[in-house]
């Protein structure tokens, strides 16, 4: 009777096979998934789904991302990316993980997931036009400029990170006086400030922040008078 290595070597030496009629790069490395696993548009959970790969279902490994959490696969038709660990391949003669040990040792290189990925591989998809709402488009920071037609302009910047979203700008009126802001979040909570200053110079400002324990804010007048004052959770 064949035992789980016999099974697994034959399945490895099967999907090679088919690479190498397919004409794959040689740097492609063949696994099997350890489990039922989701292959995924993108080095995350927050990606969509493409295709569940079965348990014991050979794939083509081209590489993974940097810390070798994700590898960027091939499963039949389909292209994507596939949690490390649920990669095993033949090293040693032996049935391994694809750890970060193992993947540089085995031929799987490091490999980057952008823009150009996604225009290539998902474009067919229901959600293509959706790249900025996951982590890699998400991440991406935008500014630009607005003038108005009477000479007033409008300056900002914006951008996604893992704790959520920022923005910074001026706006500028056609007297000269302008309003200044910001707002970014992080792992603590969000914060914000901004000055108006008027074309005599008078300004006011204010900031405000929040974090676990509550949210604190203070605001100073165009004549020096400061106000402050906290709310607690």
């Amino acid at each position: 009777m064949l035992n789980v290595r016999t099974i697994f070597a034959a399945l490895i030496l099967n999907v090679a096979a088919l690479t190498a009629w397919a004409g794959f790069a040689q740097a492609a490395v063949t696994s099997v998934a350890t489990a039922n696993v989701n292959l995924r548009a993108g080095p995350s959970t927050a990606y969509p789904v493409i295709v569940t790969v079965p348990a014991g279902a050979g794939v083509v490994t081209h590489g993974c991302n940097a810390g070798y959490t994700w590898c960027d696969v091939s499963y039949r038709t389909y292209r994507g990316w596939v949690a490390a660990s649920y990669l095993q391949t033949v090293y040693q003669g032996r049935t391994v993980v694809l750890t970060p040990a193992v993947a540089p040792v085995v031929g799987v290189t490091v490999v980057a997931y952008n823009r150009a990925y996604w225009d290539r591989y998902y474009a067919a998809y229901p959600w293509y036009g959706r790249w900025t709402a996951y982590p890699a488009g998400a991440a991406t920071v935008r500014s630009g400029t607005v003038v108005g037609p009477a000479g007033g302009t409008a300056t900002g910047s914006a951008g996604c990170g893992p704790y959520g979203c920022g923005r910074a700008g001026t706006v500028t009126g056609v007297n000269g006086g302008t309003a200044t802001g910001g707002a970014a979040c992080g792992r603590y909570g969000c914060g914000r400030a901004g000055t108006v200053t008027g074309p005599a110079g008078n300004t006011a400002s204010g900031a405000g922040v929040c974090g676990p324990r509550g949210c604190r804010g203070v605001a100073v007048s165009p004549n020096g008078t400061v106000r402050g004052g906290a709310r607690f959770r």
